[in-house]
């Protein structure tokens, strides 16, 4: 046996506390994101914010596990059961759960690579409303129209945003992922990196299988287990899922999309959705805007706004729906957007700017709203990985302290990009541009 091996049946030993689940009730286990690096964790045809590189690719040789890997995976599944059996799980569930499932390392290397390459905000929205998508996303509102009106009236959210999540998530249940979600899940969880969250993954999972909701065979979804026409992750859909169609079981997995889209409304309710409040609204930015002020911690009434000589693009204020604050997700050169309550809730689907962004567009396109009208600065193109990290770091050495060199453009690292640009005379949009790391080179 080797080395590792005895090590890791040493360790596996140890550990018998039961992982809690993350205490967000976002359906997909990931970190905070931004419009300058969009991560993926769907399915492949998903327009959830999705990892791509500048250029194309070379094909990457498939991943298969070692016998050491999957010898090791063996054992840890072993260990793990009676930690599952003591959550509530019969051994005859676990069991047949496992029965076949092995240790997939193309998840690993999809999982450390997410945040590698990159996309601008322009490029995903250009798919996330292309003419396609919002055509079809017309006939599914149309072709499911008495189901979403009902739904709307259960739980008070307005269809089309749904529907615009169903776009994005699965392109209206096309492509709703192929992978085992217990392969997923657990050799997340095995591998180790997020321990913790990916076991109270699993056990959510294997809670699924054991009230009927579905069998193994049809418990699947993305590499990273995000399932369904929504992509829930299981510790989402045990909490916010729901039977809608009342046949018994919450199946958000089968061609009838009537329990996933019901879940979904209910997801956006739980989490504060007012019915008939607009997303956000696109503005203009009068010239000598204080660009300090676009901040997602400072909030005005469109009204207060509208003094400070920001308006809706028909040139009138924007009507008083409740407190906003202004974004920039592409600096002082892109569209410029009031963004409302319901902005926040989107977001917790998924943290992305461009996420929340294209949803709720999509959702303005598909009831019949125009395009956005203001251009974006197309001849940048965003930042790796590494030069975003390398954008940390040049800050932070010139005195402009980014708290953490993680690659995540945050409101750390944001307040750090307007402090510097503030010192060298450009406008304080706090946008991580390329330009501004050559500068800072």
């Amino acid at each position: 046996m080797s080395p590792r091996l005895s090590a890791l049946i040493a360790i596996l030993a140890a550990t018998t506390a039961t992982a809690a689940p993350e205490r967000s009730l976002r359906p997909i286990g990931r970190p905070a994101a931004d419009t300058v690096a969009l991560v993926s964790i769907a399915p492949n045809a998903s327009l959830r914010p999705s990892a791509r590189p500048a250029a194309p690719a070379l094909p990457t040789p498939a991943v298969t596990a070692s016998a050491e890997e999957q010898a090791g995976f063996e054992i840890w599944v072993k260990s793990f059961r009676p930690r599952a059996v003591a959550a509530g799980i019969t051994g005859k569930v676990y069991d047949r759960a496992f029965k076949g499932v092995r240790y997939d390392p193309e998840i690993v290397r999809r999982d450390k690579t997410q945040s590698e390459f990159t996309k601008t905000i322009w490029e995903y929205l250009d798919s996330a409303a292309s003419d396609t998508r919002i055509a079809n996303g017309k006939a599914a509102l149309a072709k499911n129209a008495r189901l979403l009106d009902r739904i709307e009236a259960a739980y008070g959210v307005d269809k089309e945003f749904v529907v615009a999540i169903w776009g994005l998530e699965s392109a209206y249940g096309t492509f709703r992922g192929n992978t085992s979600v217990i392969s997923a899940m657990a050799t997340l969880a095995y591998e180790g990196r997020r321990r913790s969250f990916f076991e109270g993954e699993l056990l959510a999972a294997l809670k699924i299988l054991q009230s009927g909701d579905t069998t193994p065979d049809k418990l699947q979804g993305s590499w990273a287990g995000a399932m369904g026409h929504t992509q829930f992750i299981p510790g989402s859909y045990q909490r916010l899922a729901v039977d809608f169609n009342g046949d018994g079981r919450r199946d958000i997995w089968s061609d009838d999309p009537t329990d996933a889209l019901a879940s979904t409304a209910h997801y956006l309710k739980t989490n504060g959705w007012v019915k008939g409040l607009p997303w956000g609204v696109e503005v203009t930015i009068p010239e000598g805007f204080d660009y300090e002020l676009a901040n997602r911690d400072i909030l005005k009434l469109p009204s207060d706004w509208a003094r400070l000589g920001i308006q809706g693009m028909d040139g009138r204020a924007v009507p008083d729906h409740g407190k906003a604050s202004i974004l920039l997700p592409a600096g002082a050169e892109g569209a410029a957007f009031m963004i409302f309550k319901n902005f926040d809730v989107i977001e917790t689907y998924n943290t992305a700017d461009a996420y929340v962004i294209g949803v709720g567009h999509l959702a303005n396109r598909i009831t019949g709203a125009g395009p956005i009208r203001s251009g974006w600065p197309r001849e940048d193109r965003a930042l790796t990985f590494n030069e975003r990290i390398e954008l940390q770091q040049r800050l932070t050495a010139q005195g402009f302290d980014t708290r953490k060199i993680d690659g995540k453009i945050g409101p750390l690292t944001i307040a750090a990009v307007r402090a510097y640009q503030k010192s060298v005379g450009l406008v304080p949009d706090g946008y991580a541009s390329l330009r501004i790391l050559k500068k800072l080179r």
